[in-house]
């Protein structure tokens, strides 16, 4: 398995670790690499495994997913993590994207929802959908995940550094949509794509997929979410 996508499980619940782990072992693509039982142990396992993706409860006794996901985004950057939520509205899971997550799933998320979301983070796509994204936005204080702590008042219209193809790209993943998606809309090859989104997160500075969905839309790049 040294190809495939390793992934850490970090819960509290033993029981809800051995339900995603048999499920997450039964693809061919994916392996469990590791467990942890609360942010602690996450971060120690995280240094020690180098997992490619880690499925992140928020709600744990000692170091919670929020303050474990900060610092392992931090100490290793190529490390993506999914959040667990109980509820979509978890203000706790919006801390933790604000930390540095790729996403949140819920905790009775499907399986093929679940491998189909470990899989698309590790692409550096992201997971949120767009009621969570309104959500989302209604927490997220843009000054908190702007780049140099710069409010929102304070910075440039991120839009303006970008090409036309780069806005369209840019106004996709606002969207929520996949580089996939992205490369069907626009008639161009997904490796194309991979391209362009490197190129707009770094013009527009933004940490991630979810940091420039929430650019765009504080911007009003892309309609709000519905």
């Amino acid at each position: 398995m040294s190809d495939g996508i390793r992934v850490l499980l970090v819960d509290d619940q033993p029981l809800i670790r051995l339900g995603f782990r048999l499920v997450v072992d039964a693809e061919p693509d994916l392996a469990v690499v590791g467990e942890a039982a609360d942010g602690a142990e996450a971060i120690a396992q995280t240094a020690a495994l180098e997992p490619d993706v880690i499925v992140m409860d928020v709600r744990m006794p000692n170091v919670d997913g929020i303050a474990a996901t900060a610092a392992i985004v931090q100490a290793r950057p190529a490390t993506r993590v999914l959040v667990l939520t109980t509820f979509d509205l978890d203000e706790y899971a919006f801390g933790a994207i604000q930390a540095g997550a790729s996403g949140f799933l819920l905790k009775d998320v499907q399986r093929a929802e679940l491998t189909a979301a470990i899989r698309a983070v590790h692409r550096g796509d992201a997971v949120l959908s767009p009621r969570a994204t309104r959500r989302l936005l209604d927490h997220v204080d843009l000054g908190t995940v702007a780049p140099g702590g710069a409010r929102n008042g304070e910075r440039d219209d991120p839009y303006l550094r970008l090409t036309d193809r780069e806005r369209e790209v840019y106004r996709a993943i606002a969207r929520g949509l996949t580089n996939a998606e992205i490369a069907a809309e626009l008639f161009v090859a997904e490796s194309t794509v991979k391209t362009h989104v490197g190129r707009v997160l770094a013009k527009i500075d933004a940490r991630d997929r979810v940091h420039a969905v929430i650019l765009a839309h504080r911007f009003g790049h892309v309609p709000p979410p519905s």
